[in-house]
Parts: structure tokens; sequence; C-alpha cells
């Protein structure tokens, strides 16, 4: 594809396979922040544009080969968020979360950050929990059952529309906690006397931030927009 300073981030991220990893290495926001166009982008991330661009135009490698989640059946991209992206963030909350607790009780003394920081994480991951929960129970499977992989169920609600607004919502609220960790944590960068659960703490934090950012750029600008073009269509055929 043609790569312009006004083409928006999720269309980068989604059309070009290592978009992401440039998008990380510049700090560049493609999930909450993804409807920008990539100059908005590269500006609020202090990023130069013509870097990202030369980046982004580099043949991908081979290991950035994967589905194009854009035409992939929807169902398979369902499966993808909980198999891979689910899964993985369920294993690490409770690992996070006792992590933070104890880093705070041992060295919040030392380092009074960590006692604004701990209320950040389990925030986090308390909300993410609960996020997690509405997706699995309520919003994945009605659209599993929209494309006929699932039973239909009662649904509490008349249009993806509605439970989609509050997954985006909460979206952002996570995008705001990460970038709060970031900044309280001096970009998760430990201090020189950190100990091997701190340094583990801040380890942890970034690869869950990237993942996050995969999780809710597939979610936010890929699958939910596909699942409204599609009720729009069956309700016209209707």
């Amino acid at each position: 594809m043609e790569i312009s300073l006004r083409t928006t981030v999720a269309e980068l991220a989604s059309s070009i396979p290592h978009a992401t990893r440039v998008f990380e290495k510049h700090r560049i926001d493609y999930c909450c922040g993804g409807r920008r166009p990539l100059e908005e982008a590269c500006a609020r991330a202090g990023a130069d544009p013509d870097a990202v661009v030369a980046a982004l135009s580099e043949p991908a490698r081979t290991t950035d080969s994967a589905l194009d989640w854009r035409t992939a059946p929807i169902e398979t991209l369902v499966r993808h968020i909980l198999d891979v992206h689910h899964v993985y963030t369920w294993e690490e909350l409770p690992r996070l979360k006792a992590l933070m607790l104890k880093v705070a009780r041992v060295h919040g003394d030392r380092h009074p950050e960590l006692v604004e920081l701990q209320p950040v994480v389990v925030g986090l991951v308390e909300e993410l929990e609960m996020h997690l929960t509405k997706e699995e129970r309520i919003l994945f499977p009605y659209i599993l059952s929209l494309v006929g992989a699932a039973p239909n169920g009662d649904a509490c609600f008349g249009s993806a529309m509605g439970p989609i607004r509050v997954m985006d919502s909460e979206h952002e609220d996570a995008g705001q906690a990460l970038a709060t960790i970031r900044r309280l944590s001096s970009d998760l960068v430990p201090p020189a006397d950190a100990c091997g659960s701190y340094r583990a703490l801040y380890t942890g934090l970034a690869e869950l931030e990237q993942d996050l950012h995969q999780h809710i750029h597939l979610e936010t600008n890929v699958l939910f927009p596909r699942v409204i073009e599609l009720e729009a269509k069956r309700n016209g055929a209707d």
C-alpha cells in the first residue's frame, strides 16, 4: 500500500505486517489512538515522520507474515484473540498484581513512586479482569453466533454497537493507565538498586503493555468495525 502521512495509524497497522513493530519502537499509539493520521501520531510521540515512513517501507521479515485479519474469517480472529491474547493476559494479571504488592511493600520506603504506582497497576489488573470477562461471556459469544460459529443465545442488547462502545471506552481507560504507569516508573526503567522482583515487575509490565497494544488494535481497529459492518448488512437484508 502507499504510505502517506495522512493515512491513519490503524490502517497502516492492519495493512503492513511489521507496522506494529515499527510503532512500538517509536512509541506510536496504534490501538486506542489508531484513528489518528500518521503525521499527528508521530507528532504526539515525538517521532521523526521520515524515519517512521522509511521503516514502514522496508520489506517485511518472514517472521512478520501472518493472516490478514481484515479478511480472515471473523471466527478465526475471535479465536485468535481468545487463545493468544486472553490466555496470556489471564495468566499475567495475578502474577503482576502479586509482584506489585510485594515490591511496593518492600521498597516503597526508598522508592515512593512505587506507592503511587501500586493503585494504578492494581486498578488496571482489576479492570482488565472485568473487561475480559464481559468479552468472553457477552460480546464474543454474540459475535460467534452472528457468523454461525455458535448457537444463538439470548443477548441482552439489540445490536453489538452498545457493548462495543463500552469495550472501546474501557480500551481507552487501559491506554491511559499504561501511560500513567510509564510516567510513574521512569519509562519502566528499574533503579540501580532494584532487586530481582523489582526488575521482573517492570519487565512484566512492559510485556503486558506490548501485548495489550496488539490485543486492543485487533479488537478496536479490525474486529469491531467488521462486526458493525456485518450487522449493518444483515439488517439491510432483512
